[in-house]
């Protein structure tokens, strides 16, 4: 059984778990997240809250193994929340007879007083001594910093190295760190299966080097052939300031960077590694440092990125309004709606869709859309940096730059129509985006795809709920520039699908910045092979 399957972790290890001839159920809060990911076959998904006692409960049933892999990153109230969460899923793992309990954690040194630690490792060890003292058998795995194609650890590491020719260092950046390959993190998640019963304690892991931040950055830029980055020490960073410094320079918004930035500001070095004493190490070793940020390199210019930190922080009330429920069932709801014909097929109208945002753009406005990002950034809001998982295809759940997709349906999805309550014509597909920016109100972009004659008619529709009168004031102040932003969408959206149509390629929406996007992907590629031939081969 293993929670927090939309997330980072969990989404890659329930697919290996499965290759391992396990039974796997996963348990999330919304199934259809679960629909369109590629192993979705290969488990049972089941609707369920560690927050919900009584759903706990029903998915404890028959699980030998709970894999507890959930933490709030909320910047409120997030300790008491992970301790509720934790409690209501031991006392459910205990009920239901439940053999083993496996819980990663974050490591942190041992201080007689958990108060010296930040918050966020406080919280971690708290969630970890709850299972240890359930009754019920429990490996807490601790990790450190975890370094994979996707990993909120590894763009922060990445884009702070990158951006930053000269970069302001505060003290933390001079803290030892032994980080450890995602590869390896899922090596013993998936063999601490095998740990015998009577086993109930906590094990560091971690990868075979041992650097310091400021080391890090400096092997990031050696493995990416980057030049020498010039460090200027600033003790009066605080780790509060340095977050708003991540959320600025990185795709990382302050709400995930300060439990990173936290975990760092303590030296975070494994104490004992006993693991090694149930789990083989893996097959050539563990993966070093410089080797980690190869593999991630190479994944993240080929687009094979499994997972990305971003996938799993979508939190929804159930009493949110939907763009598909009557007006009066929201109140006043605001709409910007388009519709135009095209020569082209719906199919190569659809994969224009399909491709919108990350490093295309989103064929409208750019300086608008930058400038709203930049804003969104400024209030601690995601911007548009989350980019995309993977550059041509979607699916629920992802995060596309500010946005979240909430629904994504083709012409072979006609049997879950009326399970998402849409009324959509013979072979009419549809892409639903959920706003994640900060904004007075609730917002939705949906954009549909239809088959007519020999063509195709694109619709889009832009829809707003607003909070109070400050929504109703920002709808009307942005109303403006909708001619820009959305006419545009609807104008070079279709025109890109007809160039496509005649045999040619959709115009880069940004000129010559996606050009130089383009370059800089393949320059990662390239530098990221040295690291991968025979010499450095390792695993």
């Amino acid at each position: 059984m293993v929670t927090g399957a939309t997330g980072y972790i969990g989404g890659r290890l329930a697919p290996r778990l499965a290759a391992e001839g396990h039974d796997v159920r996963c348990v999330v809060r919304r199934p259809e997240k679960m629909r369109d990911v590629p192993w979705a076959e290969q488990v049972e998904i089941v609707q369920g809250d560690v927050l919900d006692e009584e759903s706990m409960r029903r998915a404890c049933e028959g699980a030998d193994v709970l894999y507890y892999l959930v933490h709030s990153l909320s910047e409120q109230g997030f300790a008491a929340v992970d301790r509720r969460a934790a409690m209501i899923s031991a006392q459910a793992a205990r009920e239901a007879g439940v053999s083993r309990v496996v819980y990663l954690g974050g490591m942190h040194p041992e201080v007689d007083d958990p108060n010296e630690l930040s918050e966020h490792l406080a919280s971690r060890a708290e969630v970890g001594e709850i299972f240890l003292r359930s009754g019920v058998p429990t490996v807490v795995l601790q990790a450190a910093v975890i370094l994979g194609s996707g990993s909120a650890s590894f763009e922060m590491l990445r884009y702070l190295t990158e951006r930053l020719p000269v970069m302001l260092t505060p003290s933390w950046v001079h803290h030892r760190v032994q980080p450890i390959a995602i590869r390896d993190v899922l090596h013993y998640l998936v063999r601490v299966v095998h740990v015998p019963p009577e086993v109930n304690r906590t094990f560091d892991i971690g990868g075979p080097d041992v650097l310091t931040y400021l080391q890090m950055m400096e092997g990031f830029a050696q493995v990416a052939e980057l030049p020498k980055r010039t460090m200027l020490p600033v003790p009066v960073l605080t780790p509060r300031l340095s977050s708003h410094w991540v959320n600025l320079v990185t795709p990382v918004p302050r709400s995930t960077a300060v439990p990173l930035i936290d975990s760092l500001i303590h030296e975070v070095v494994a104490a004992e590694h006993d693991i090694d004493t149930f789990v083989d190490q893996p097959e050539g070793g563990l993966t070093g440092f410089h080797r980690a940020v190869a593999l991630a390199l190479q994944r993240v210019s080929s687009g094979q990125v499994e997972t990305r930190w971003s996938g799993a922080n979508a939190s929804y009330a159930p009493s949110d309004p939907l763009p598909s429920d009557p007006e009066w069932a929201g109140g006043t709801v605001y709409t910007d709606i388009r519709e135009r014909t095209s020569t082209a097929s719906a199919e190569h109208v659809w994969d224009v869709v399909t491709g919108i945002g990350g490093e295309r753009g989103w064929y409208s406005f750019p300086l608008g859309w930058w400038a709203r990002g930049v804003m969104d950034r400024l209030v601690g809001g995601v911007g548009l940096r989350r980019g995309r998982r993977d550059a041509d295809s979607l699916k629920v759940g992802d995060a596309l730059d500010w946005w979240r997709v909430e629904e994504c349906l083709d012409e072979r999805s006609t049997d879950r129509r009326d399970a998402v309550g849409l009324d959509l014509t013979e072979g009419e597909r549809l892409l639903r985006l959920r706003a994640e920016m900060k904004a007075p109100g609730l917002a939705w972009l949906e954009l549909r795809v239809a088959p007519s004659g020999d063509g195709s008619v694109y619709r889009q529709r832009a829809i707003f709920f607003p909070h109070g009168l400050a929504g109703h004031a920002y709808w009307w102040v942005i109303a403006p520039f909708h001619v820009l932003v959305f006419g545009g969408m609807e104008r070079r959206i279709v025109a890109a699908a007809e160039r496509v149509e005649r045999g040619g390629d959709p115009e880069p929406p940004h000129g010559l910045l996606a050009t130089l996007r383009d370059r800089r992907a393949q320059r990662d590629a390239e530098r990221a092979r040295p690291m991968l031939s025979a010499g450095h081969a390792g695993r």
